[in-house]
């Protein structure tokens, strides 16, 4: 099989090769592709080094069964002709495709099969905040089903790619030393701070990233299911936190749920608060699944639960999702 990464060199990218040189997939041959910037750049995979390509509008996707995107949603854009005219399967990172009525938005845990019709021959990988939040929906949508969600998120640096933990490092560097930390990512200063303001809001005052997260839910899960997001960026370098409140056709017990959560693919339950036994950042960083805790009856409804998740944003909420829905493909096509 022969697989490539575009994107190569930027966060999620390393993150493909991490993750795939751990996978048991047959991969005969791994093209790398990147920007001017990045192209030349070489990275040991299984024994080998390989040399990121340039990307270009040429025939190097002849031959390649999958690949790997994540390079923003105006190169996908651009380049998906290019991917995929001979064939090659697009799994796309961005938000460049999410919503297409003809590109499946697959969470394997989820909603697997989606990812069969593909009739562009591209699929779409959701936002982060989205994949641990529906992992964890579901496990709740098998007992009854989900009327609506109100979600705060507490997202690290690591949702704005290599260049956000670079400057959440520095920042802190430059305060320690008395200095004036540089500030270009974000929309203000992310060390010590809380930044209610993750992409640019829109005509209801809600951010994009808040409105992916209702419109992404929906279309992944068949459901008419409403959520309402406030979503925020915190001084964590890697790592998303969720607290979530949902409503349910009928009332689910602390129980019930956290036996769904014990079982339930991708999660994993850490729910002993006497204990202090909850999900962190600290130690979900790095780690595949998404963690559970805190489960206890919402107060404000008689059919409402509340819960934290906590879930690797660079991982699940990206790069292995991705690999993920590759595995899934292979050993369902095989």
């Amino acid at each position: 099989m022969k697989l490539a990464i575009v994107g190569a060199s930027g966060a999620v990218g390393q993150e493909f090769m991490n993750i795939l040189e751990e996978s048991r997939l047959p991969i005969d041959e791994l093209l790398l592709f990147g920007s001017e910037r990045s192209a030349g750049r070489k990275y040991p995979f299984r024994g080998k080094e390989l040399t990121v390509r340039l990307l270009a509008h040429n025939d190097d996707f002849c031959g390649v069964d999958i690949a790997l995107v994540s390079a923003g949603g105006s190169t996908s854009k651009e380049f998906a002709e290019t991917i995929t005219k001979h064939g090659t399967l697009m799994i796309d990172n961005s938000s460049a495709f999410r919503m297409d009525e003809d590109v499946p938005l697959v969470v394997p845990e989820v909603n697997p099969e989606d990812a069969l019709n593909a009739p562009r021959r591209i699929i779409a990988n959701p936002n982060c905040t989205t994949i641990q939040m529906v992992v964890a929906l579901n496990a709740l949508e098998k007992l009854s089903h989900i009327r609506r969600v109100h979600v705060a998120t507490y997202q690290s640096a690591s949702g704005a790619g290599a260049q956000g933990m670079a400057e959440l490092e520095e920042q802190h560097a430059a305060l320690a030393k008395g200095g004036e930390p540089r500030v270009e990512k974000f929309a203000y200063q992310l060390a010590y701070n809380l930044i209610p303001h993750i992409d640019v809001f829109t005509d209801n005052d809600y951010t994009k990233e808040e409105m992916k997260m209702y419109h992404e839910t929906r279309k992944i899960m068949h459901s008419d299911i409403v959520v309402s997001a406030t979503c925020v960026r915190v001084p964590v370098m890697r790592a998303h936190s969720e607290s979530i409140w949902v409503e349910t056709e009928r009332p689910i017990s602390p129980e019930e749920a956290r036996d769904a959560f014990a079982s339930a693919p991708g999660v994993v339950l850490q729910d002993a608060p006497g204990d202090k036994v909850y999900p962190m950042p600290l130690f979900a960083a790095g780690r595949n699944p998404v963690y559970v805790g805190r489960i206890r009856r919402d107060l404000t409804s008689p059919n409402g639960l509340t819960f934290w998740c906590v879930g690797d944003q660079i991982r699940k909420g990206a790069a292995l999702n991705a690999v993920q829905i590759a595995e899934w493909l292979i050993a369902h096509r095989a």
